[in-house]
């Protein structure tokens, strides 16, 4: 039997506190499961790391990093560090060396959540969102500082590779899960050069699924229609930003921040794969346990199926939406008044009952 060896990075602000109970899940799993089994190492990068090393992680962080079967984490940022430092010294190396350029985001409108709008049936679409280059590029820079002539430049990096390499994932998902469409967000009538190609790459690898239908339509389009329509969609390809932007709106239609997980994939498993919430630190509610930790346990039923173990990733969403549905133990954000140790006990006490009937 494999024992899965799980890096886990807390992170700052709420990070720990939702970190913990997603640990508590996969803790409660191994105690009644015998088939599954995993060793957990905590590192505590993070901006207290930073203001003590002047650096985000070791110099050999990366390369202790890739060992491990998943990366677990949990949210970064702090505010006596720049809120640029944490991101590029800590997430992008990640994201970028370990070559996760799936960046994965299920939204979906689980079980007992209310939607702010009346959509026509159930909301459930997953955006496939290019993680590894795009308009997240460390390519530019500021001339002339500090005078009325100073210039900034930030460049979009498009690759025909990054593009096709991303669609061909989405489309791979669509085919097995008999989805007729799939949405590609683009600009490219505006953004003439790296949307163009965008467009082709998409295209290119959508002409090998005939079966699949591919519809272009210009992000701004798309975030009214996600609001006007979003039961419509299933699979959306969009760029970094592109992706960014589409998955927070989704959030806000499903519930919000604390239900929104997402996962970094390598798809080859050269490298591991990293499973975090989208949410940030939230540092104004660090410390008082009113966090949701659904989104971190969400995360790790993601890092679940990827490890290959569906039936478990099954039991906690199962879990997750038993427990929302009842609304007893649910934190503020969902309008009830449970601490965040309290929601992340009620699922483990749900996985604990699904195993005993």
């Amino acid at each position: 039997m494999k024992i899965y060896n799980i890096a886990v990075l807390p992170g700052d602000g709420i990070g720990p506190e939702v970190i913990n109970e997603g640990m508590k899940v996969l803790q409660a799993l191994a105690d009644v499961d015998s088939t599954f089994k995993f060793e957990s190492t905590t590192f505590n990068w993070n901006s207290d790391y930073y203001l003590k090393h002047n650096r985000m992680m070791p110099e050999d962080g990366l390369s202790t990093l890739q060992h491990y079967d998943a990366i677990f984490f949990g949210a970064i940022g702090d505010r006596r560090v720049p809120e640029h430092i944490p991101i590029w010294e800590l997430i992008m190396p990640i994201r970028k060396n370990f070559r996760q350029y799936v960046n994965l985001r299920p939204i979906k409108q689980l079980r007992g959540v209310k939607s702010p709008i009346n959509a026509n049936g159930p909301i459930d679409f997953y955006v496939y969102r290019e993680n590894a280059e795009g308009e997240y590029s460390n390519i530019g820079g500021r001339l002339y500082q500090q005078t009325d002539e100073e210039i900034a430049i930030q460049n979009t990096v498009i690759t025909k590779k990054g593009v096709r390499r991303l669609a061909s994932y989405a489309f791979e998902y669509a085919e097995k899960n008999h989805v007729k469409k799939v949405v590609n967000a683009t600009k490219s009538n505006a953004i003439v050069h790296s949307m163009k190609l965008w467009d082709e790459a998409v295209e290119e690898v959508a002409s090998s699924y005939p079966e699949i239908m591919v519809e272009d339509v210009y992000i701004d389009a798309l975030v009214a229609h996600l609001v006007q329509r979003p039961e419509t969609y299933e699979v959306i390809v969009a760029s970094n930003l592109f992706g960014d932007i589409l998955t927070d709106l989704g959030a806000a239609l499903v519930g919000g921040l604390g239900l929104s997980p997402s996962a970094n994939l390598n798809p080859e498993r050269n490298f591991p794969s990293m499973f975090e919430p989208i949410h940030g630190s939230a540092p104004d509610i660090s410390g008082k346990q009113i966090a949701n930790p659904i989104a971190q346990i969400w995360s790790a039923a993601l890092m679940l199926e990827h490890l290959g173990r569906k039936d478990l990733s099954s039991i906690v969403m199962t879990a997750i939406e038993n427990v929302i549905e009842d609304k007893k133990v649910l934190t503020p954000d969902l309008g009830g008044n449970a601490r965040t140790f309290e929601t992340g006990d009620a699922i483990v006490q749900q996985i604990n009952h699904q195993y005993r009937r």
